[in-house]
C-alpha cells in the first residue's frame, strides 16, 4: 500500500469529505483510492475517524492496517485518543493545537505538527465549513500522496459554484501553513 491516512474529528467538521475528495482524486490520478468511515450515531459532535488508502494497484482490502498508518490529521481530543494508536511509530499527525493536546509521550512516538486548522478556515478564510479543505491541502503538502492539481479540481467539483472561490483561498492558506511548519523541523 502507498499510502494510509487517517483523519479524525467529530461529526460535522468534515473529515469524510476531505477522505472522499482525496480517494476520488487518486482514482483520477490514476491510481486507486478508497475512504473508510467510522463514526457514532450522533450525527454531530460523535467520534469520526476517515481511513483513505492509495495505491497504483487495485486495493482489496478497503480498511487500513491498524499500527501502519502513514499519516493522521485530528481536530478533536476524543478522536485523537481514541484512533492515534493506528499510526506507525515515527510517522507525521497533525492536530488543531485549541483543541487536541498530545501528551509527552506522544510527542517522542510521533512527529507532531500543531496546525490551527479551524482558526485558519474561520478567521482567515471567513467561513469555518472551509475546515476540511484546510486539512486536505495540510495533507497534501505533508504528504505529496496525490498531485496537487487533481486534488484542487475534485475539490472544485464537489463544492457548490457559489463557493468555490473561498474553498480555493482555503487550500492555499492550508498548504502555506504545511509548508511553514514543515520548514520549522
Amino acid at each position: 500500500m502507498e499510502f494510509q491516512l487517517r483523519f479524525t474529528g467529530v461529526g460535522g467538521q468534515g473529515v469524510l469529505l476531505a477522505g472522499e475528495i482525496l480517494a476520488e482524486a487518486k482514482i483520477k490520478d490514476k491510481g486507486y483510492g478508497v475512504k473508510a468511515a467510522t463514526y457514532t450515531s450522533q450525527v454531530r459532535g460523535g467520534p469520526t475517524k476517515v481511513d483513505i488508502l492509495l495505491d497504483s494497484q487495485e486495493i482489496l482490502y478497503p480498511y487500513a492496517n491498524e499500527g501502519e498508518i502513514d499519516f493522521m490529521l485530528s481536530t478533536a481530543q476524543v478522536s485523537y485518543d481514541s484512533f492515534k494508536s493506528g499510526v506507525k511509530q515515527g510517522q507525521i499527525i497533525v492536530v488543531e493545537p485549541n483543541l487536541v493536546k498530545p501528551s509527552e509521550q506522544d510527542k517522542e512516538k510521533f512527529r507532531i505538527y500543531e496546525i490551527p486548522i479551524i482558526t485558519i478556515a474561520k478567521e482567515e478564510v471567513g467561513n469555518v465549513v472551509t475546515q476540511s479543505v484546510v486539512a486536505l491541502a495540510i495533507t497534501i503538502a505533508m504528504t505529496k500522496c496525490v498531485d496537487k492539481d487533481i486534488v484542487i479540481e475534485t475539490m472544485l467539483e464537489k463544492v457548490p459554484a457559489k463557493v468555490r472561490e473561498v474553498n480555493k483561498k482555503a487550500y492555499e492558506l492550508g498548504e502555506h501553513y504545511a509548508l511553514q511548519a514543515l520548514q520549522q523541523n
